[in-house]
């Protein structure tokens, strides 16, 4: 279908979503995608350097760079001890019997010999008793519950599972790619002596069985899991448990006051066993059926953060900590228009679950694991590659006519931004393969003869483009985010529907886009921000900045009042500046936010500006616009109502003005109860105990329509439609 000349073909419909193919775009006219720009790939996934400032320089692999992928499940007869052509028929099996599997003996006499079990079986011993004494029931409840944990491995069943499961990842994949110089950095944290701990985003099913599976075959044991015992039937869990796996036992989330909950816990707490590969033997089962009768397997990588020390973080976070004010607190009066004046200070928006562990420990302690799990998606985000499904469905939802060059565009943008792309190769059969995994969602008509037209599907096909879109967001954030601030400054000022070259006129001052993107900021949830807690709004509101120039989207300009940019006279130094908290610290001589009152800047009048404001503010366009429709909805909506029951609510809301608006990539459900929690931190919901559970109640504040259309004004000010 690509052969031969593509041309540029763009036909209205009833959607207007209509694109072709076409050999020319914003960048260079490449022939080939390649995953790297000039010799080196970027690299990802580097550690907190203000948290963690020894591990970032210590357990950085100095030739990263240089060091490519290989192939895990690629076993060869060089992959064992021994030579020969029987070997070369046999290497997975020898090389299965090969791995290293740590015994574990008397597990439940250590767990019982533990300081945490003892000091909570000493409280449960009767009076009387001698020390260390206890009663035979209270030692049947620890082993009750050390059962539903853990059973004894079986190294047998480990080795054997192990060579079916290199099998059947042959079958399933062409490759597993890792990293060389990612593998080298977790071997020198291994070095330590330390416990590896490691977090997983979990981006398929497969995950349970890849991920042990990777590790064990790179010398690094058998990866020790904790599973979920509710995704697994009982029959299952037995199987599990004796190759292996860990499961919480159910009174680990009972409430504090409650003993058992506290003696499960405890045993959580001092049981380890080795982790059975095979919690998602049933995904590759299913995945066997899928790919049956496919002449094509699929490749696949696997990326690991750089490693830190959590020790050096507890310590080195703890003065990071500085003073926050709720979203209500925050945004509510300037949404109300009570005042101009955004707070000088963080926003506090905690989305963890609340699980009993969590609750056991201190306050300082919990808050303390919400900002390392901020720290972690942040890594296990920017470590993720870009891959070719997101950047198509991107040029796809956003209307782009030219698939062809932009898709070289955008990969050379992504890129440029230090993030990696999963793929390689041609570029005519990039496409023709990414259109070939979207072809449930999208419809390819040929128009001439050398003409082809890409539609996408209206309905749950937009839906679909849009969550695959979301995977681009991360690299484009900064400048997204920046592009939707100087929309809703401009909003006030210029016509949506002017020209770009009427946009351009207006000055924008360096403190009033300090002003939105901190609106802007608060607003979006703090789950697709992934800020590093380390980091203050300020520092981002000037690396936003600094993006927004270093793309070309604004240029500075002189104004007869203030000092030219490219004067380097002395600077008086003040009080303040010297010593401001280290956190406050940037690159860029902007940080002395009273010194940016002079500074103007204009639009660029680039003729590829309008083009690429308009893709970075339509890549925040799905969120804002399912926020302002939940806006609209207050007056609709049945309150009191359940927290789902409302989100459910807004969500059949949402789907029903997709059909009248065809704002398709709205009808999320994830979107919908994104907006009913930020609504509910902003204090536009209220929740209120009652006796059948907690209700969300339409806060009397915002009972008032007016005010229900500020907050809608005030969202779509954001939105460039």
């Amino acid at each position: 279908m690509l052969e031969g000349r593509l041309q540029t073909q763009q036909r209205s419909s009833c959607n207007g979503r209509e694109t072709s193919l076409s050999s020319s775009g914003f960048g260079m006219k490449l022939e080939a995608v390649t995953p790297f720009l000039g010799k080196y790939r970027p690299f990802v996934g580097r550690c907190c350097q203000t948290c963690t400032p020894k591990s970032w320089e210590s357990l950085f692999h100095r030739s990263i760079m240089d060091l490519g992928f290989g192939s895990v499940i690629l076993v060869k007869e060089e992959n064992t001890r021994f030579r020969g052509w029987l070997v070369r028929r046999l290497c997975y099996f020898l090389w299965s019997l090969e791995q290293h599997i740590p015994p574990c003996q008397d597990a439940p006499q250590k767990i019982m010999e533990s300081t945490g079990v003892q000091k909570i079986l000493s409280g449960k011993a009767p009076e009387g008793a001698g020390e260390g004494q206890v009663s035979d029931h209270v030692k049947k409840e620890v082993q009750r519950i050390l059962g539903h944990i853990q059973a004894p491995p079986r190294p047998f069943l480990l080795r054997l599972f192990s060579w079916v499961l290199l099998r059947f990842l042959n079958c399933l994949f062409l490759n597993v790619q890792l990293h060389k110089g990612q593998m080298k950095m977790v071997h020198k944290a291994a070095q330590e002596g330390l416990p590896l701990v490691l977090l997983s985003t979990h981006k398929s099913l497969l995950d349970g069985i890849l991920l042990p599976f990777v590790l064990l075959s790179q010398g690094l044991g058998v990866l020790r899991v904790a599973w979920d015992p509710h995704t697994c039937s009982p029959a299952l869990r037995a199987l599990l448990r004796n190759l292996g796996g860990l499961f919480m036992p159910p009174e680990a989330n009972l409430s504090l006051d409650s003993s058992e909950g506290v003696l499960a816990r405890t045993v959580v707490h001092a049981a380890s066993v080795p982790l059975g590969l095979w919690t998602g033997a049933l995904a590759v089962l299913r995945s066997l059926r899928n790919c049956w009768g496919r002449s094509r397997r699929v490749c696949v990588r696997v990326h690991l953060a750089q490693p830190f020390s959590l020790q050096e973080y507890t310590i080195n976070a703890r003065s990071c900590w500085s003073s926050r004010q709720t979203l209500e607190q925050l945004l509510q009066p300037v949404v109300l228009g009570q005042c101009t004046a955004v707070p000088d200070t963080e926003k506090e928006q905690e989305w963890t679950p609340i699980t009993g562990p969590l609750l056991a420990l201190r306050a300082e302690d919990q808050f303390l694991v919400r900002r390392l799990s901020c720290h972690v998606l942040n890594a296990s985000v920017a470590s993720s590659a870009v891959m070719s499904t997101a950047i198509m469905a991107a040029l796809l939802l956003f209307k782009h006519q030219k698939l062809l060059g932009e898709f070289s565009w955008l990969t050379e943008e992504t890129l440029l931004r230090g993030f990696d792309v999963g793929f390689s190769g041609q570029l005519r059969c990039l496409v023709q393969h990414t259109l070939t995994l979207l072809r449930a969602h999208v419809a390819l008509l040929r128009v001439h003869q050398r003409d082809l037209l890409v539609v996408p599907r209206p309905g749950p096909g937009l839906t679909h483009l849009a969550r695959l879109s979301a995977e681009l967001l991360p690299a484009f954030l900064s400048e997204a985010v920046g592009a939707c601030a100087v929309r809703g400054l401009l909003a006030g000022r210029v016509p949506p529907e002017g020209p770009w070259e009427l946009q351009g006129v207006e000055l924008l001052s360096q403190n009033e886009l300090y002003r939105q993107i901190l609106l802007l900021l608060h607003l979006l949830p703090q789950d697709l921000l992934l800020l590093q807690p380390c980091q203050s709004s300020y520092c981002y509101c000037q690396e936003v900045l600094d993006r927004l120039i270093q793309c070309g989207l604004l240029v500075a300009e002189e104004t007869p009042s203030s000092r030219t940019a490219c004067d380097t006279g002395r600077q008086h130094l003040s009080a303040k500046l010297l010593w401001k908290p280290s956190g406050d610290f940037t690159d860029s001589d902007s940080d002395d936010f009273e010194a940016a009152e002079g500074r103007y800047f204009r639009i660029s009048q680039q003729s590829r500006c309008p083009d690429f404001f308009l893709f970075l503010c339509r890549l925040l366009g799905p969120l804002l616009k399912a926020f302002a429709q939940a806006a609209s909805f207050l007056h609709q909506g049945q309150l009191p109502d359940t927290e789902s029951g409302y989100t459910e609510q807004l969500f059949q809301f949402l789907q029903a003005t997709a059909q009248e608006e065809g704002t398709f990539e709205c009808a999320d459900p994830n979107l919908a109860i994104s907006a009913v929690w930020t609504f509910r931190d902003l204090g536009v919901l209220q929740q209120i105990p009652s006796p059948t559970g907690p209700r969300l109640h339409l806060s009397p504040t915002f009972a008032v329509r007016d005010n229900q259309d500020k907050l809608e004004q005030f969202i779509r000010q954001f939105i460039c439609n």
